[in-house]
């Protein structure tokens, strides 16, 4: 059997950027077994697999797909880097005619248009509800240390907890954590929380003018530190439209890799994500 594989890397329009995701477009379906498999041979923090939904569409003239994901230990429910990449497989690499591609997947229908260089992904918006930081002082003293926090919020939809360092502290605090993935694990058992995103305001007066920045630690997800996390703007972006009264912005996710999102929330309770993404590698899987 051989199975083509595209490595993008997404929300970047620069190589060795962003976050690399392997995109395997699929005649037919694989059993979930080898889905999984696969992504643990890729080893990156998402594999997708696109297969149709139609028998009589091909990646050319078909506008509907089905989606999944997964990490190199399990499937998850939405990725937004690897939905970003899939996309742009289908409209750069398999010169896709339509518009717009629908994926059905585990969190509903993911669409995805093209706009100049880059992609626009209509997402479901995942509002925080805010926590009392006591009740999760060992996983947020295991991602940031003695750092003074001002916020702790909980996406009980997508378990991500999100931790919001305080005002006072500069971006380098929050660029130079070390947090280590096995005692952020340890920290938090009750199935909870299954990433912790570490947010601070940004820098709207200095050029590019972010208007936030974060960092994403998922080890529950066997994902040590995700370089730029689509799912994450799905809570982040609904955060701080709330503090900052702003329906559109600009976010960076300072990895080591880094990435940059412009984010738009919508009134229909849905979110806007616009980024590029450049091809790396293009091979085929032999098994």
């Amino acid at each position: 059997m051989e199975i083509p594989v595209f490595t993008l890397d997404a929300f970047t329009n620069l190589p060795f950027k962003g976050n690399p995701a392997a995109i395997c477009p699929l005649m037919h379906e694989l059993s979930d077994y080898l889905y999984q498999r696969i992504a643990a041979e890729m080893n990156l923090s998402e594999t997708a697999f696109i297969t149709r939904i139609n028998p009589s569409d091909n990646f050319t003239t078909g506008s509907r797909f089905r989606l999944r994901w997964f990490t190199p230990t399990n499937e998850v429910n939405l990725c937004g880097h690897a939905t970003l990449a899939s996309a742009a497989v289908l409209f750069k690499h398999k010169q896709n005619k339509n518009p717009k591609l629908v994926f059905e997947t585990k969190s509903g229908d993911l669409a995805v248009t093209q706009q100049g260089e880059g992609y626009i992904m209509d997402f479901p918006l995942n509002p925080p509800t805010q926590e009392d930081a006591n009740d999760f002082r060992d996983v947020i003293k295991a991602a940031v240390g003695n750092h003074p926090i001002q916020d702790v919020y909980l996406s009980s939809n997508t378990k991500k907890l999100l931790v919001r360092l305080a005002d006072s502290c500069d971006r380098s605090v929050l660029t130079s954590l070390k947090v280590d993935p096995v005692a952020l694990q340890s920290s938090e058992t009750s199935g909870r929380v299954k990433g912790v995103i570490i947010t601070m305001k940004g820098s709207p007066d200095c050029q590019p003018g972010y208007d936030f920045y974060s960092r994403l630690f998922a080890p529950w997800n066997g994902i040590p530190e995700d370089p730029v996390t689509g799912s994450a703007h799905t809570v982040l972006g609904s955060y701080w439209s709330q503090k900052l009264g702003k329906k559109k912005m600009l976010a960076y996710q300072c990895s080591s890799r880094g990435g940059e999102l412009e984010l738009e929330v919508r009134d229909d309770g849905r979110i806007n994500i616009f980024g590029q993404a450049v091809t790396v590698l293009q091979g085929t899987i032999t098994l």
